[in-house]
């Protein structure tokens, strides 16, 4: 497993569970779009779109509800 950029979604703490969910939804962008240059080209453009932004927190947040449930919710 050492070889998956995401070998288990069990977490120390929600901070480290949430950045988990962030990086689960960057690299959902990078699935979706590969190319780095169009990524980047589309940036300025939703950069500043407070629909764009929007979105992408109502990504990192299901992620990170998926996170969440894996983790129990951190209860011990």
């Amino acid at each position: 497993m050492a070889d998956t950029w995401l070998p288990t979604l069990q977490t120390e703490t929600p901070e480290d569970g949430f950045n988990l969910a962030v990086k689960m939804s960057r690299i959902g962008v990078k699935v979706t779009q590969p190319s780095a240059e169009v990524r980047d080209r589309l940036r300025p453009e939703y950069a500043e779109n407070a629909d764009s932004l929007t979105a992408a927190s109502q990504v990192i947040a299901i992620n990170f509800q998926t996170v969440a449930a894996a983790n129990n919710y951190w209860r011990s």
